[in-house]
C-alpha cells in the first residue's frame, strides 16, 4: 500500500527519531554552549525529516527523489558533525555510535527508496 501521508514513510519516521536523539544529545551543557556545532547538527538531523515530507508534496517522482537525495546528503553531513562533537568529548561513544547508525539507517532506507522509485512504474 502506498503511503499517502509523508508521516507513513517509513524513512520519515527514522529521521524523525534521530532529530529527537539530537536535540536530546545537544542538550549537554558543553555541547549547547557551541552554538555553531549546536546549530549545524540540530540544522541537518531536521533537515533530512523536513525534505523528505517536502519532496513527498512535490508533483513529480523527479522531484521527489531530488528531495530524498538532499535528505540523505544531510545525514551524511550529520554523521560529519557528530565526530567533532565526540572529538570535543559533548557526546559519548554510546550516544555517538547510536546517532551514527541510527544516520546510517537511514542512508539506507533513503538510497532503497530512491531506487524503488526510479525502477518501478508510477501509480495511475
Amino acid at each position: 500500500m502506498a503511503a499517502t501521508k509523508f508521516e507513513e514513510l517509513e524513512v520519515w519516521q527514522i529521521a524523525f527519531a534521530l532529530s529527537r536523539k539530537v536535540y536530546a544529545s545537544s542538550r549537554n551543557e558543553q555541547f549547547a554552549k557551541d552554538f555553531g556545532l549546536r546549530d549545524q547538527a540540530r540544522r541537518a538531523a531536521v533537515s533530512c525529516m523536513a525534505n523528505i515530507a517536502e519532496g513527498f508534496t512535490r508533483q513529480s517522482r523527479r522531484e521527489f527523489i531530488r528531495f530524498l537525495d538532499i535528505a540523505r546528503s544531510s545525514a551524511a553531513e550529520l554523521q560529519s558533525h557528530l565526530y567533532m562533537a565526540r572529538a570535543e568529548e559533548y557526546v559519548s561513544e554510546t550516544e555517538f555510535d547510536e546517532i551514527y547508525t541510527e544516520c546510517q539507517r537511514l542512508r539506507y532506507g533513503l538510497t532503497s527508496l530512491i531506487r524503488h522509485l526510479k525502477t518501478t512504474e508510477a501509480p495511475k
